[in-house]
């Protein structure tokens, strides 16, 4: 009985050992929300109220949607799961929208946009 119990104790103290290194190798998830449809639509509407060439407006909505595009997938790495907000029905994720704001304009900024 008393070989039983032993064998018993070391099994569990194996699974609890591989449970606490699977719990600590692991990158934990973080989900966010953007509001990019929003963000596009802004920036797509300023252009089209300014008096600019629309040639030079288009290549500057171009340059924003590919900038936009590279900001999110930044924002998604390291476990961290970006969801577009208009897209999400309910939750309490984080709002990363200014973030995403500041990364687009980070990357127009260095001439991400060519």
């Amino acid at each position: 009985m008393l070989r039983i119990l032993g064998v018993l104790a070391l099994v569990v103290a194996l699974l609890w050992a591989a449970w606490v290194s699977r719990e600590l190798s692991e990158p934990r998830q973080q989900i966010v929300t953007v509001r990019l449809a929003e963000t596009i639509a802004a920036f797509v509407d300023a252009e089209a109220r300014g008096a600019q060439d629309p040639e030079a407006s288009q290549a500057r909505v171009l340059a924003f949607l590919h900038a936009s595009e590279r900001a999110v997938a930044e924002m998604g790495t390291d476990g961290r799961v970006v969801l577009v907000g208009e897209a999400v029905l309910a939750g309490d994720a984080p709002d990363a929208t200014d973030e995403l704001r500041a990364r687009i304009a980070r990357q127009l900024g260095q001439g991400g946009g060519q």
